[in-house]
């Protein structure tokens, strides 16, 4: 916001350079972002009376005018303007004046061998915006010759560019920023109170009907006739150019006034124009949301179709207006108004927020009501404006309609309970020079009662420090709503450069916690295994059992929350596929969410996917596509559980309907289920027009993580080398196809746990001279002991108590 310092100063006392007061203002909060010094624009133009004006004796479109500037001598100045005459007042440019707006310094010169000695200025020239194609003549009679010329023309003024924080809506008026600059300088607030208005009627044909009043708490409508649209007087012009405002007309300019003095929006519309939309003498106002397919064509000329979230101003249900954000061209205040409806209302800054959002259109009346406009102030604003309309368009006041559905006044302001040991202990300890200390009671009630707040002390809490019980003026109702806030004040008005830097008593050097360590070394091998990382949104088309949707969300296609990852991975492979990419072999880690009898649930998961031929070179192969085989799959996952030092279980599993069921296993530690891998189900691979070796896996990283945090596994326990050699033997047998290798494996290990170092699978085999249902499997058992060479006779009992072990258990047909 642009503020005006000569404005400001009619409101409070100001003894502050405009340097030191920006400097104040940037440290209390309110960033000054630019200081435009507009006495520099005009400095050494003064007003002078042209004389005479002669044409140029040698230049068609030149006038030589001899200007009186009260030096006791006229000046010859050759001028190119066409407005220019004799018998008018203008600012004169004298020499050595600089303009910095056109660079440029005035020096003596002769234009086609005529001498001029300064220049007559327009107002662009001096900086100032203008219609007007020539130079400035000012309207004022008898203006005294030679004085300065900034005065007339709102020069002699300093603008401060404020940018104020979103919580801060009473700081985008000028009075809210007179408040602020009162409370960080101790200045003495002038603040203009209107009195009150005199309704000459108060009968007339206007009706309120407010539908929603939530989103429209409080309607004031005044009809005002018999007015007189004018231009506005160079005062109001000149605050509002100030402001960045164009100023239009008396009543137009005086809502705008009002709006940049008290942050209250107003609207005037044309009485007359009202009634012809209305079709009707009688005049009901309303607020209500527009109905889909209704259309309005606001002050910008254009013609907005309407959605449900446009709150409206209506003329008996014809809408006039889109409430708190702009008027409608068909109602707008022009040169041949003679009767307005003034309108000053509260309206709900949500649903201005989403009006102003679905229109695409924000104005300066929209940004307040979305930060909040103060519901104590309303009637002051309008008064303020009725004063302004009856004083300077001559207005008669008709009639005043009022719909108020504000709660009581009592509860327009609040009482929070403040504790000076808990200021200290969020502020720190103050910088008193060569010493430190700590804000004291006198120093919290001078800052909030400053800031208009009434401090009542209560009771001393268990450290006897002071408390107070704090009421807050109601217009900082909505910034300052709990005890934390109270503090922030506090700090940010006493200074927050007056706080002392502390640093802890002790620094330590970073680390990161385990399971982050653990996370990073996971995707590290799993990089090392060639899958690439994958990063999905977590949010998917709805349908899915168990699945938790959205109640708002931003489209169809994202409605819903993923409760696997292993979705994303197939439709990311397709799509690769689709485009030329080959086989994508990638991993993610993720959260992962699902809805449960007890609530909603949710959880981080490991999943990755893996297909088609891995290799890069294919000239040995003939050409030949090699697709990766369940085994390869499978070793991918075991190769990174043996570096993390897991022994994970495979157990077969069929509940996954996206997974072949004949190739599909579970993966357990210790008991605990870990995930699942399994190759992707050939109908699922048809659908999606899939290579045939495809797999994919997702594990539980809170279960993963969990056992990687096991002291034997974050810490390994060193195993020596045998230094004496092994002994190896192979047993081979037929067993039944549905018994797996790993149980298998288990017996082996358990009957030979004494001796046996290692066992592996080195054969399988089903066809000819093989049972029906079984299969021929052989295995290799290496023996070994750590202080000595193993003889047969050690060697042969243990391996014969295998034998024994898997006929027992399986009833196997031992071979060999």
């Amino acid at each position: 916001m642009r503020i005006s310092l000569n404005w400001l100063r009619e409101l409070v006392e100001i003894k502050l350079s405009p340097e030191e007061l920006a400097e104040t203002l940037t440290m209390a909060g309110f960033e000054v972002e630019d200081i435009e010094d507009r006495r520099t624009w005009a400095n050494g133009v003064v007003v002078g009376k042209v004389l005479e004006r002669q044409p140029h004796p040698n230049a068609d479109k030149l006038s030589v005018c001899q200007v009186d500037i009260g030096a006791g001598e006229t000046l010859n100045i050759v001028c190119g303007a066409a407005n220019v005459k004799a018998d008018i007042y203008v600012p004169i440019a004298t020499t050595g004046t600089y303009l910095p707006n056109i660079d440029l310094k005035i020096k003596p010169a002769k234009l086609r061998g005529v001498p001029s000695q300064g220049m007559i200025c327009s107002l662009k020239e001096l900086g100032l915006p203008t219609d007007v194609d020539g130079i400035h003549i000012f309207t004022q009679e008898n203006l005294p010759l030679g004085s300065d010329v900034r005065p007339l023309l709102g020069l002699d003024d300093v603008i401060l560019d404020l940018t104020a924080t979103a919580n801060r809506a009473d700081a985008l008026s000028m009075v809210g920023v007179a408040r602020e600059v009162a409370a960080l300088t101790g200045g003495k607030l002038s603040i203009p109170e209107p009195g009150e208005v005199s309704i000459s009627k108060n009968t007339g044909n206007l009706t309120l009907k407010i539908a929603d009043t939530q989103a429209c708490p409080a309607y004031i409508g005044t009809v005002i006739e018999q007015v007189k649209i004018a231009p506005s007087p160079e005062w109001l012009q000149q605050r509002l150019r100030a402001a960045g405002v164009r100023p239009i007309s008396n009543v137009v300019d005086i809502t705008n006034y009002v709006l940049l003095e008290w942050g209250q929006p107003l609207h005037a519309f044309d009485r007359d124009r009202l009634k012809s939309v209305a079709s009707s003498e009688n005049l009901s106002i309303g607020v209500r949301f527009a109905n889909n397919g209704e259309s309005l064509k606001t002050l910008d000329g254009q013609t907005r179709t309407l959605a449900s979230q446009n709150l409206l101003i209506t003329a008996n249900d014809r809408p006039v207006a889109l409430a708190g954000v702009m008027g409608g061209e068909e109602t707008e205040v022009y040169e041949g108004t003679q009767s307005l409806v003034l309108e000053a209302a509260l309206f709900d800054s949500v649903a201005i927020r989403r009006s102003s959002r679905s229109a695409g259109l924000r104005s300066e009346a929209s940004g307040r009501y979305e930060r909040g406009v103060n519901r104590a102030e309303l009637e002051i604003a309008n008064r303020r404006a009725l004063s302004l309309i009856s004083e300077l368009a001559s207005g008669i006041l008709v009639q005043q309609e009022i719909a108020d559905t504000r709660p009581d006044p009592s509860t327009w302001s609040r009482s929070i309970a403040l504790r000076l040991d808990r200021v200290n202990q969020i502020l720190g300890p103050i910088d008193l020079g060569e010493d430190t200390g700590e804000l004291q009671g006198q120093d919290v009630e001078r800052i909030l009662t400053a800031l208009g707040c009434q401090l009542t002390p209560s009771v001393e809490d268990s450290n006897h420090q002071p408390t107070w019980s704090v009421s807050v003026p109601p217009y900082r109702y909505r910034d300052l709503e709990r005890e934390i806030d109270l503090i922030e004040e506090i700090a940010r008005l006493y200074g927050y450069n007056r706080f002392c830097d502390t640093l802890p008593e002790k620094s330590e050097g970073g680390y990161l916690p385990l399971d982050e360590e653990l996370i990073r070394k996971l995707r590290a091998f799993l990089r090392a295994e060639g899958l690439t990382e994958l990063i999905h949104y977590s949010l998917v088309k709805p349908g899915e059992d168990r699945q938790i949707v959205l109640s708002n969300p931003l489209f169809a296609e994202y409605s819903a929350l993923r409760n696997d990852l292993l979705s994303g991975l197939i439709d990311a492979f397709q799509y690769n596929l689709e485009q030329g990419n080959g086989s994508l072999n990638g991993f993610e880690i993720g959260q992962i969410f699902w809805r449960e009898e007890d609530g909603l649930q949710e959880t981080e998961a490991l999943a990755g996917i893996i297909g088609g031929d891995r290799t890069v070179g294919k000239w040995s192969k003939s050409g030949r596509e090699e697709p990766i085989t369940w085994f390869e799959a499978k070793g991918i996952l075991e190769s990174i559980f043996r570096q993390l030092a897991l022994q994970v279980e495979f157990q077969p599993d069929c509940r996954d309907h996206r997974l072949h069921p004949g190739r599909t296993a579970s993966l357990w530690i210790r008991g605990n289920r870990l995930g699942i891998f399994g190759q992707l189900h050939p109908q699922l691979r048809r659908e999606k027009g899939l290579p045939d070796s495809v797999y994919v896996f997702q594990l539980d990283l809170d279960v993963l993580l969990e056992s990687l945090g096991e002291d034997e596994v974050l810490v390994p326990t060193f195993q020596p080398y045998s230094t004496y050699p092994a002994s190896d033997r192979d047993i081979a047998f037929f067993a039944p196809v549905k018994i797996s290798v790993s149980e298998i494996e288990k017996v082996i290990t358990k009957a030979g746990k004494d001796l046996l170092e290692s066992v592996e699978l080195f054969d399988e085999y089903r066809g000819e001279n093989v049972p029906e249902g079984q299969r021929s499997l052989a295995f290799r058992l290496v023996y070994r002991a750590s202080d000595r060479t193993l003889t047969e006779a050690e060697v042969e009992p243990v391996h014969n108590k295998v034998r024994e072990a898997l006929v027992e258990k399986f009833g196997v047909n031992l071979r060999s």
